[in-house]
């Protein structure tokens, strides 16, 4: 189950890169007890396998990804060295690559002037962004949708500036309704738009909240951590479609390409359409930044200490798998995708289940059919520990019961919000083992419900 053959191309890169270093002094390259760090690796060994499968295709739970292959031999490459892509005095190849891989990931979004740089995640990414907005409009307010990611809300706590949700509409999705009429009592000065929420995957109407920047003049920043990578996607529905066509007219944008791109945690981006944003981060360091002329990555980022080794790894993946439309990479996203149609297809035609609104990206959220809301709740749970049982790992939520448009005249509402069973589907493997899956969460589902079933399918 764990990929082990790419541990001879490490070792041959390994006899490459210290082919580059032969001029020096013999160092002593003497790594210690290797008996007692043979002791402690198996030790460590045993400890990890209290994990759930996150690489197995069983595992459809929270947003994990494996990082591919690629990523991880290039990483584990680059420790070897262990730039710091601070200063380029730390890190002066893995800065040039980093530079390299985001500025495809900036064409990718139809970006080729820029200023951006890697973190070590979303979050990061976020505040970087946030922070800037709040630089360009001090005193203003920030608002997203009361879907997007809990972090907006803390990160403008911890830099002081305001911050208010927006309704969402019924399929998850900023109201833009709603914030026409927060825009219409001035006041704000970002929007933020969701281009794939973590619960549902639901994409905000970015084309409506673009025309009404032109009539309120607010900043655009686009949180596109989760679903960024879909703009490649060529099997998305129309109008979600259109959506993601129009990022390259935000003024900023994260993606996280720990999560679809690929990689090891910790590798977040953030990306500024307008390079003078660089401006604001402007600081003295007479002792990192006297080697060159160049830019050093530490002089556009918030962080000081970052791992060339993520940026090892990003380039390498990319340089294997070109981010463009029709390609390799792209069909990835598009299995997945399709592993969730089908998966809400299962759904959709068997009474035992109520799924939500038709997934955008590939997050499907559904809950069990019972007489009233609560009772729902409780079944969800019982399913997700009995499909747990039998190695499926999906994940529950707790979302507005209106996001379930089948509950309606079907159950008692005794609740606003149901517990409801959610599946990631981010593996293009999923689409292969998704007849598997519905079979062992069928299976769950009646040992949860204490009966036999025998579900009604037409």
């Amino acid at each position: 189950m764990l990929e082990k053959d790419s541990l001879a191309v490490l070792q041959q890169a390994l006899e490459r890169l210290e082919a580059g270093f032969q001029e020096l002094p013999e160092g002593t390259g003497d790594c210690g007890d290797m008996r007692r760090i043979s002791e402690v690796l198996n030790e460590a060994a045993l400890r990890l396998r209290d994990n759930f499968p996150y690489f197995h295709p069983m595992y459809a739970g929270q947003m994990l990804k494996p990082p591919h292959p690629v990523a991880r031999l290039a990483y584990a490459l680059a420790q070897w060295i262990n730039p710091n892509n601070h200063a380029l005095d730390g890190g002066r190849a893995s800065s040039a690559m980093e530079k390299e891989a985001v500025a495809e990931i900036a064409r990718m979004f139809g970006w080729s002037d820029h200023l951006g740089h890697l973190t070590s995640g979303g979050t990061m990414a976020n505040l970087e962004a946030l922070w800037i907005a709040g630089q360009l409009a001090p005193g203003k307010t920030i608002v997203a949708s009361e879907q997007a990611h809990y972090t907006h809300q803390r990160i403008c706590g911890v830099l002081q500036l305001k911050f208010e949700s927006i309704a969402c509409d019924d399929r998850a999705r900023m109201d833009v309704g709603a914030l026409k009429e927060r825009l219409a009592r001035g006041d704000v000065g970002t929007v933020v738009a969701t281009m794939g929420t973590t619960a549902t995957g639901s994409v905000d109407p970015l084309p409506e909240i673009l025309q009404l920047r032109e009539q309120y003049g607010f900043r655009v920043h686009c949180d596109a951590a989760y679903g960024g990578y879909f703009v490649l996607a060529g099997n998305l529905e129309p109008e979600t479609t259109h959506c993601f066509s129009h990022i390259n007219h935000t003024d900023s944008i994260v993606i996280d390409p720990h999560k679809h791109g690929l990689q090891p945690y910790g590798c977040g981006c953030v990306l500024f359409r307008d390079a003078s944003a660089g401006s604001f981060y402007k600081h003295d360091s007479p002792y990192t930044y006297f080697s060159s002329k160049e830019l050093h990555l530490g002089e556009i980022s918030l962080e000081c200490s970052r791992p060339g080794a993520a940026a090892v790894a990003l380039w390498a993946t990319q340089r294997l798998l070109p981010l463009e439309k029709g390609g390799e990479f792209a069909a990835s996203l598009e299995s997945c995708r399709a592993a969730a149609l089908k998966l809400h297809s299962h759904l959709g035609r068997d009474d035992r289940f109520i799924p939500g609104f038709p997934p955008e990206l590939d997050i499907v959220v559904f809950t069990p059919m019972a007489s009233r809301v609560s009772i729902a709740s409780e079944l969800s749970r019982k399913i997700f520990d009995a499909a747990g049982s039998q190695h499926l790992h999906l994940a529950v939520a707790q979302l507005p019961v209106r996001f379930f448009p089948g509950i309606a005249g079907k159950m008692i509402e005794d609740e606003p919000r149901v517990v409801c069973l959610r599946s990631v589907l981010m593996k293009p493997e999923h689409r292969e083992w998704l007849d598997r899956i519905w079979s062992v969460l069928s299976e769950a589902t009646d040992e949860a419900s204490g009966a036999a079933h025998s579900p009604n399918t037409t």
